[in-house]
């Protein structure tokens, strides 16, 4: 089988025991630094990728992408939302919405809260509230019968079940025979989420109808929610949007949400870059053990060149010798990294049962668990990376071995 004279000679010497076994000891610890380095590169990057999915998926799936707002009233909120679905393929679904903010009371605790009016059948389109819910039914909020749908934690905190009673109280004032008093009214708890700590200690939801009333409204919508294909077209959807009425204007989730993904997409970076420090510092490892392996075979490059080998095949010698170390150290990075990025979960449950403490609770993260993802863009980045380092890593070392003169090596041999 034909096979390059610079493959041959190069994995001739990775194979044969060296006298200096210190350089095989540098070599060995370079491939263990580029293996540790590609591999925590790799997992790192895909549990960042883990939490920006989920927080996307949590909380753009909780608040609205995309929505128009009415400066008073929608009653023809169904026509509205046909029109934008027309105009605008982006969009997959809509949805009427009232909004509130007021607080809830109940058993002598007071929590203060976010509560979006909503008509059950349209919001489980564009909303993953529905997916999440633990007790009773978004079905259940009717209008008249005021039902109200809660977050887990704010129904435990507030020590209510289904059925109890909660009383809402809105910051309008009523005017009345005893004087201004604050608008309040009793809502029955049918519902629970469980979403993250964060969302459910903030909303709640009631028939739109009921939301209505309580705002003293006339029949209809104060906005409309979008779904969209893609999130980073959102703005320019509820733009569309907001130009089929002079009444409206947009609203979208860069307004109340977007620096919390650019800091995501940043702190991602900035971790990425650092890890690759790493990498970079395990390659240059690979420098220090080929100028050693350079020194140590002086002798056998002078007289490979005795015999005619040109300057171009011992570069290409040495150059095998440390892409073996770069090849190696990748691939091996790359399965544990894989590995450990399928297990991370595991482990950090494990460590955390084992010293008894919680690595990760819901009150500091959006999860109690360490989601991940694997994207292939990000491992092929890091591969190619790692290849290209492991070969440019190599050049010095091999221009040097290539310029050895054969006569001062062998002097005094």
């Amino acid at each position: 089988m034909f096979r390059p004279l610079a493959l041959f000679i190069g994995l001739r010497y990775t194979k044969a025991e060296r006298k200096n076994g210190f350089i095989s000891f540098i070599s060995l610890i370079s491939m263990i630094g580029l293996t540790l380095g590609v591999a925590a590169l790799i997992t790192v990057l895909s549990v960042m990728n883990g939490f920006d999915r989920e927080m996307k998926t949590r909380i753009l799936g909780m608040i609205p992408q995309a929505s128009v707002m009415s400066y008073d009233i929608m009653p023809d909120w169904q026509g509205l939302s046909d029109s934008i679905a027309e105009q605008d393929k982006n969009v997959l679904a809509t949805a009427p919405f009232i909004q509130l903010q007021g607080m809830l009371a109940a058993n002598g605790q007071v929590s203060g809260v976010m509560i979006t009016g909503i008509e059950p059948e349209y919001e489980k389109n564009v909303s993953i509230v529905d997916e999440f819910i633990t007790q009773g039914s978004l079905d259940q909020l009717k209008a008249g019968e005021f039902g109200i749908v809660l977050g887990e934690s704010m129904a435990m905190n507030m020590g209510v079940g289904m059925g109890d009673k909660v009383t809402l109280v809105l910051p309008e004032a009523s005017p009345s025979v005893v004087g201004v008093i604050p608008r309040f009214k009793q809502f029955t708890l049918v519902g629970t989420f469980n979403i993250s700590k964060d969302v459910d200690g903030m909303m709640g939801f009631v028939a739109m109808r009921d939301a209505g009333v309580m705002l003293r409204l006339p029949e209809g919508a104060q906005g409309v929610r979008m779904l969209t294909k893609d999130i980073f077209q959102a703005p320019a959807a509820a733009q569309k949007a907001a130009s089929l009425d002079d009444n409206l204007y947009p609203t979208d989730w860069t307004m109340t949400h977007g620096n919390l993904f650019n800091a995501v997409k940043m702190e991602k970076s900035i971790i990425g870059l650092l890890l690759f420090l790493i990498v970079v510092v395990a390659a240059f490892n690979i420098v220090s053990s080929l100028i050693m392996l350079v020194t140590d075979k002086k002798s056998d490059i002078a007289i490979l060149k005795t015999f005619g080998a040109s300057s171009k095949l011992i570069m290409q010698v040495f150059i095998v010798q440390g892409m073996i170390i770069g090849v190696i150290g990748t691939v091996a990075g790359t399965i544990l990294g894989l590995a450990l990025t399928f297990t991370v979960n595991d482990i950090v449950t494990y460590i955390g049962q084992l010293f008894g403490v919680s690595l990760l609770t819901s009150g500091a993260y959006p999860v109690d668990f360490l989601p991940t993802q694997v994207k292939a863009v990000d491992i092929a980045i890091i591969v190619i990376a790692s290849f290209l380092l492991s070969f440019f890593m190599t050049i010095y070392p091999a221009l040097r071995a290539s310029r050895i003169q054969p006569a001062q090596a062998l002097r005094y041999e």
